[in-house]
């Protein structure tokens, strides 16, 4: 409903508009009513200065408390008719003429806006906010020269105006005139005695100017920043204010000024839950991406304590607890998240991740078979499956799920076939005893990323403990070691491919010095020491490698070794 805009009138016109909402005479009837309490009203209530009264006035304020009655009975069309010619016959009240247009520009009928903005524009003194509506209409219109100069008279009548500006800049944004538009901006920052909201609109202008034009990259980021800057020394009270003022920071990626800014509304206007939210959400954003997790924790905790619905914040401190190597708790918000929120694709995948890491491999495959169910065939689902599937020791399905995640991927997300996934691919083919598989997926993973030391290790490794192409199996090893010197797992195949090559003095002091930066017992790899004592023929240190090895993990193979010859 529009303002009350006529002096005079406001008990009068009320009381007509309640005996219309409750007679019980007809409409038509009431609005008869209406229209002659109206203009009697406006008889007692409009005189000139000469104190005759003015017709115009009363035709305007008859039209106006007509258009209220309408609006109270529902009946827009009928309504914006009476407003109208209220706003024709007395265009100096602008309260009127720019709700009235802003009505009509909402309804899409700039023609109309026009007309009553015209009007109001050839009153003398009229206002700036007039003349910036009116560049609106015109340029809504196509009419751009006469929008310009409606907008340039806007900021000569209200310099402290923003609209008149934001009309001009929006004109040369649409015409792709960007100096203009960049100037324009210029000249509303140089403007001495603006406020806080007029700056913090002026960076959002800023702003938008460098998503359309990444040329004036940084030019639009340094104009943006000063205004704000500006702005916060202004210190604007009102949150709405303060929380685009935080906003405009943050997005500028200025979170050295926008955390404290935040920090003040929860102090300051934290009873206000949907702002809480809102400011809590963006603070633990802030300090995600800064990486300071205790204090992303805090917030989110806080989002969740006061929201336990709130899937996503318990995702995120899922993601958190992940990146700390807190898998249990990884593993616990991750599941709250997919209880409240079980659209949440990536939830699934990041849950059944944290699930392989824990070895709950089979509560890992529920996971992505209820994936499976909710959404389409996709690589990820499949690669998990496979990564499940190998901590399950089925290597026969892993490789089945392998090759699925791989056709997926070619057929429409290539970028997913990283060396990772080769690697994991080769690994799970070597253990099912395709070796030539695993050497076409090591190849293919080794071909993406020549350093990549774990697979350099594992290939070599697989080749030396078949005994088959030992120099090219060293080389990778040898390769593998330099990149990580003190990697026991390296230095353990380093050693062994020099015992396959004949070489047991070589082998000797690697695999010593693997056991030495082993932190826990290794069976494989005293069973190692053990053959490479043997082959130096030091039979006891050898029988004692291979009982240490035994106390580790039993083997029949090992437990051979030590039977005394026939």
């Amino acid at each position: 409903m529009l303002h009350r805009c006529y002096p005079g009138l406001t008990v009068i016109a009320i009381g007509g508009m309640l005996l219309a909402g409750c007679a019980s005479a007809p409409r038509a009837e009431r609005t008869q009513a209406g229209r002659q309490r109206s203009q009697a009203a406006a008889q007692t209530a409009e005189t000139n200065e000469s104190g005759e009264v003015d017709p115009d006035l009363v035709e305007a304020h008859a039209h106006y408390t007509m258009g209220m009655i309408h609006d109270a009975d529902d009946e827009p069309e009928l309504a914006l008719q009476e407003f109208s010619k209220a706003a024709l016959a007395d265009p100096a009240n602008e309260e009127l003429v720019l709700d009235l247009s802003r009505r009509y520009l909402q309804r899409k009928q700039p023609e109309q806006a026009l007309e009553v903005l015209s009007r109001a524009a050839s009153v003398p003194n009229a206002s700036g906010a007039v003349f910036a509506r009116l560049g609106l209409v015109h340029s809504r219109l196509g009419k751009d020269e006469e929008a310009v100069q409606a907008s340039r008279t806007a900021i000569k009548r209200s310099p402290l105006w923003l609209t008149g500006y934001q009309n001009l800049f929006l004109i040369h944004l649409q015409k792709n005139r960007i100096p203009e538009a960049l100037a324009v901006l210029e000249e509303a920052r140089k403007q001495p005695g603006t406020g806080a909201e007029f700056l913090i609109d002026l960076a959002e202008l800023y702003t938008n100017l460098q998503r359309q034009a990444p040329t004036q990259r940084d030019v639009s980021r340094a104009g943006a920043k000063e205004a704000l800057q500006r702005a916060a020394k202004l210190n604007p009270p009102g949150a709405p204010a303060r929380l685009r003022l935080a906003d405009g920071f943050n997005l500028l990626g200025d979170t050295t000024n926008a955390a404290p800014i935040y920090l003040d509304l929860l102090r300051r206007f934290g009873d206000a839950a949907n702002l809480r939210e809102d400011v809590r959400a963006k603070l633990a954003d802030i300090y995600m991406r800064g990486n300071e997790p205790d204090k992303a924790c805090e917030q989110l905790e806080g989002m969740v304590r006061d929201n336990p619905a709130n899937a996503r914040a318990y995702y995120f401190l899922g993601s958190l607890a992940y990146e700390a190597k807190k898998m249990p708790e990884a593993e616990d918000y991750y599941q709250k998240a997919l209880v409240l929120g079980d659209d949440f694709e990536q939830g699934y995948y990041d849950l059944a991740g944290v699930q392989i890491s824990l070895d709950h491999a089979k509560a890992a495959l529920d996971t992505l078979k209820k994936a499976q169910a909710k959404f389409r065939e996709n690589f990820m689902n499949e690669f998990l499956i496979g990564l499940a599937y190998n901590r399950e020791k089925d290597f026969t399905n892993a490789v089945i799920h392998y090759t699925s995640a791989e056709l997926l991927a070619r057929a429409s997300e290539p970028k997913r076939l990283s060396q990772y996934f080769y690697f994991q691919a080769g690994s799970a083919y070597e253990r099912k005893g395709d070796f030539d598989g695993a050497e076409q997926y090591f190849g293919k993973a080794l071909e993406l990323s020549p350093d990549f030391p774990e697979a350099l290790n594992y290939f070599g490794y697989m080749l030396a403990d078949r005994g088959v192409k030992l120099d090219r199996a060293r080389e990778m090893i040898e390769k593998a070691v330099k990149l990580e010197p003190k990697n026991p797992a390296y230095l353990d195949s380093l050693g062994w491919v020099l015992y396959k090559m004949k070489e047991p003095g070589e082998a000797l002091p690697q695999i010593l010095k693997a056991v030495e930066l082993t932190e826990e017992a290794d069976a494989t790899l005293y069973d190692h020491l053990g053959d490479v004592y043997a082959a130096l023929h030091e039979t006891e240190k050898a029988r004692e490698a291979w009982r240490k090895s035994l106390t580790v993990e039993p083997n029949e193979q090992i437990k051979k070794k030590l039977e005394p010859p026939n």
